[in-house]
């Protein structure tokens, strides 16, 4: 029988995890953009246009990034060392010999 080999990827935590600190830092660029979407939209046109839609979309887009914010808040509250243990060890606290 063959020998199984050691996997050749990340272990699937450690991947997510790098996945959404990514995201997280993504999150900020894309509120950005959509933030500014509506500066886009503005006609060339000297009349006067109603704004109503924009703040709308402004007031969604705000919403949005906060229940995105909020959603991947509790995957990021937890920091593991480079031995994959999380913890006392892994946060640099020091570890109680009793």
């Amino acid at each position: 029988m063959r020998a199984r080999r050691a996997p050749l990827f990340l272990k699937r935590r450690s991947y997510r995890r790098r996945r959404l600190r990514d995201a997280a830092r993504m999150l900020p660029v894309v509120g950005l953009f959509l933030l500014m979407l509506p500066m886009l939209w503005a006609n060339g046109s000297s009349e006067r246009q109603s704004t109503a839609w924009d703040g709308l979309f402004v007031f969604a887009v705000w919403s949005g990034l906060l229940v995105a914010a909020a959603a991947m808040a509790p995957g990021l509250s937890e920091e593991q060392g480079a031995d994959g243990e999380g913890g006392a060890a892994a946060a640099g606290r020091p570890q109680d010999d009793a």
